[in-house]
């Protein structure tokens, strides 16, 4: 009878997931409440051959060599993977797995929803009722700003990206975006959508959604400079990642009302939030939320699951990251 890989997962995650590791691994589930202390994740590795992890948990050279020489996949309950050292991984001819596509229309439901929240302060009018301030309808309570045929600008049109870009015809958007490499024609005409460089899109735009991933590239993308290209009243959205936008410029241009209002479901220091943020009323705030429906965080689960499993089965898993590992 041969012996079962081990196998370590960080926290725990949706019950579909954690049967199929279980099935194929002798598995061991964190029962910590929150992101593991580094302390734990160091002694909780040791000897696994195996880690399902969250975008959470810092996986880097220490954590690979405290695991040893057995780990053979890293897969990642999440679509990012900036949390892994994948170049060290690809030294030590570890996997990288993550779940792309499965979240897609979950997360742009949640950017729009987002965006839906800011534009007509729904957040505040929430305060507003609770407080007990509502005396009845008045002609300039909580004004806020349309949505339907204003012009909507994507920065980076990748799946999520291009998701927007389908739910903005629905409301009647002139659809502009930025990407690193523009997209095919075919797939503009089809989406409607019209490429700009950055600035042009951040001096156009009544709506700024992100949708890049985090890179040294991407890292404090929209600071200071690209605030103060914006509209006065215009609107940034991130469902993204919270190092991409300048959290302490953001702040500075919402308070002196350089931009209207702002959207984040992510953070600069997760699960910190820029101080000065949460004193204001024209920023909503979620905690990263955006691939957060039962369905989605199901279909993550299983596919972090079969990508951990078919690995420690000898397999090429279906959605591995570094590719150029395959016949090392």
């Amino acid at each position: 009878m041969s012996v079962k890989p081990k196998v370590l997962i960080t926290r725990k995650i949706p019950e579909e997931g954690i049967k199929i590791v279980m099935e194929h691994c002798t598995t061991e589930v964190s029962d910590f409440d929150g992101v593991l202390p580094r302390e734990v994740l160091l002694d909780k590795v040791k000897e696994k051959d195996g880690i399902l992890c969250l975008l959470t948990d810092t996986i880097d050279q220490e954590v690979m060599e405290a695991a040893g020489p057995n780990l053979k996949v890293i897969a990642n309950y999440a679509v990012g993977f900036d949390n892994i050292d994948v170049e060290e991984a690809t030294r030590r001819g570890i996997m990288v797995t993550n779940t792309p596509g499965v979240l897609t229309e979950t997360t742009a439901d949640l950017a729009w929803t987002l965006m839906m929240s800011i534009a007509r302060r729904i957040v505040e009018g929430d305060k507003f009722v609770r407080a007990g301030k509502f005396r009845g309808w008045e002609p300039l309570l909580l004004l806020g700003t349309d949505i339907y045929g204003s012009t909507l600008g994507i920065v980076g049109f990748g799946r999520i990206g291009q998701a927007m870009a389908r739910r903005a015809s629905g409301f009647n958007m002139k659809v502009i975006y930025y990407d690193m490499q523009r997209v095919s024609s075919q797939t503009e005409n089809e989406l409607k959508a019209s490429f700009r460089p950055l600035p042009e899109l951040l001096q156009e735009a009544d709506f700024i959604t992100v949708h890049v991933p985090l890179t040294p590239e991407t890292h404090h993308l929209i600071g200071e400079k690209e605030l103060n290209m914006m509209k006065r009243e215009a609107y940034l959205i991130n469902s993204a990642r919270g190092p991409i936008i300048d959290e302490k410029a953001l702040a500075r241009a919402l308070k002196e009302n350089r931009i209207r209002g702002a959207a984040l479901d992510v953070f600069e220091r997760e699960p910190e939030v820029e101080p000065e943020l949460l004193k204001l009323d024209n920023v909503v705030l979620a905690p990263h939320l955006g691939s957060a429906s039962y369905a989605t965080r199901t279909k993550m689960a299983v596919m972090a699951a079969d990508n951990l499993v078919r690995v420690l089965r000898g397999e090429t898993p279906p959605n591995l990251v570094n590719r150029e590992i395959i016949g090392k």
